[in-house]
């Protein structure tokens, strides 16, 4: 029998910047969400919680696992599936395409947000 891994469907918050104000800092848009397909959530290890909260004093919730082909900006931007929100943290890991086997090539970490 074979088997299938599927991800869930995640709503990731896309800010675009439409300019900057009088002291030269950057002004968005209206924030919209966009629904990203077969995202795998897992339960990060007890040396990622650890290391991230003696770097950054954040807590990891879950590591998503982003499909190959996303090209959405997912460094500092909110998250929501399950019902929550989350925030993501750090910058994203990311493998070479053709030296992964799976459907999956990035990694984000994530904290509880509200």
């Amino acid at each position: 029998m074979k088997t299938v891994i599927k991800g869930i469907t995640v709503k990731l918050k896309i800010s675009k910047q439409t300019g900057v104000d009088g002291f030269n800092r950057p002004v968005y848009e209206e924030d919209s969400y966009v629904n990203i397909d077969n995202v795998l959530v897992g339960e990060p290890s007890a040396e990622d919680v650890t290391n991230e909260l003696n770097l950054s004093g954040k807590r990891i919730a879950y590591t998503l696992a982003v499909p190959k082909g996303d090209a959405h900006n997912w460094e500092n931007t909110e998250v929501e599936f399950w019902g929550m929100k989350f925030r993501t943290i750090g910058i994203p890991t990311q493998g070479i395409d053709e030296n992964i086997p799976l459907s999956w090539n990035k990694k984000v970490k994530v904290e509880r947000y509200e």
